[in-house]
């Protein structure tokens, strides 16, 4: 069987489109299609349903790609690098949210930069969840930090870790609060008061809202910044309420410089999931940092 064929195929099974395939592929979608045709033939069976947009893998289809992936993986690893050549050279290309991905796991995967000689280069880039699966799946990245489960066969997910986010403010808002209020009327008793937020909409503030609280929010932004560094910063000198992780605001928290303002008994949660394309696994530098992230996440609270 021609490996190019197989190549496409995989190429075809992970990208969920001819189109994107193609791009992946540096081909032509009728090279793309015609090879998928021609493997099609030499099988006997079909590999590929074809939808409205994209294909849905057959059965055999799926069960091709979960044989053959793993051995054209090691393939292209030993293409890429060489027979000789030290796995330290290789480049391991990492996507996730900026706070989380600055603040857990660069630190975590700078510590395997040249351990024990079979260490590797490491780039990383910052984007939101939707950025940041379009980019795996398109071969941009290596390895995705996602606060959104991916859907389909393309990519695999595993859970990382959960974070617990902490409704907080500079302690001369504390004063302005009625806790009696606040514990009896919850919401309520924050309205009118400024809010510190990454987006128009709210997110931190609207999710703690309905879990807390069971409502949404009154208010409308105040300062409104695209990092949550930017926003500690801001809820630190006192510009209003802000909803951070815990991991995030916890110095701050110890410090004083920031104030809890509830603490409920199932406070708000957020999954990190760690995300590769199925099949690149098998590649070594791949796995280690998955495994590395895996198991520095055991000690993140």
């Amino acid at each position: 069987m021609d490996l190019a064929l197989l190549r496409t195929f995989v190429t075809v099974h992970r990208a969920g489109s001819f189109t994107r395939a193609a791009a992946l592929l540096g081909l032509s979608q009728p090279a793309v299609t015609s090879q998928i045709r021609t493997l099609e033939r030499q099988l006997g069976r079909p590999l590929f349903l074809r939808q409205a947009r994209g294909v849905t893998p057959t059965t055999i289809g799926d069960e091709l790609a979960h044989k053959a992936a793993p051995h054209l993986d090691a393939l292209v690893e030993i293409t890429e690098t060489g027979l000789d050549a030290d796995s330290s050279l290789r480049t391991l290309h990492l996507a996730g949210p900026p706070e989380f991905t600055a603040e857990r796991a660069l630190p975590a995967l700078t510590e395997l930069i040249g351990d024990d000689g079979h260490g590797f280069a490491l780039r990383a880039s910052f984007g939101n969840a939707e950025e940041t699966l379009e980019g795996l799946s398109a071969g941009h990245h290596d390895l995705a930090i996602s606060t959104a489960r991916p859907r389909g066969a393309l990519l695999t997910a595993t859970p990382l870790c959960d974070e617990e986010h902490v409704l907080v403010a500079a302690p001369r808002w504390v004063a302005r609060i009625d806790s009696d209020k606040l514990r009896l009327q919850g919401a309520p008793a924050l309205e009118n008061l400024p809010v510190v937020e990454v987006h128009e909409s709210l997110p931190f503030i609207a999710r703690y809202w309905a879990s807390v609280f069971d409502s949404l929010p009154a208010a409308s932004g105040t300062v409104i910044v695209p990092d949550l560094r930017a926003v500690l910063a801001c809820a630190t000198t006192g510009a209003g309420l802000a909803v951070l992780p815990r991991y995030l605001c916890g110095p701050a928290l110890e410090r004083g410089d920031v104030v809890a303002l509830s603490e409920p008994t199932v406070p708000p949660l957020r999954t990190y999931f760690l995300v590769v394309r199925t099949g690149t696994l098998a590649m070594p530098h791949i796995a280690r940092a998955h495994e590395w992230l895996m198991r520095a996440a055991t000690g993140w609270s």
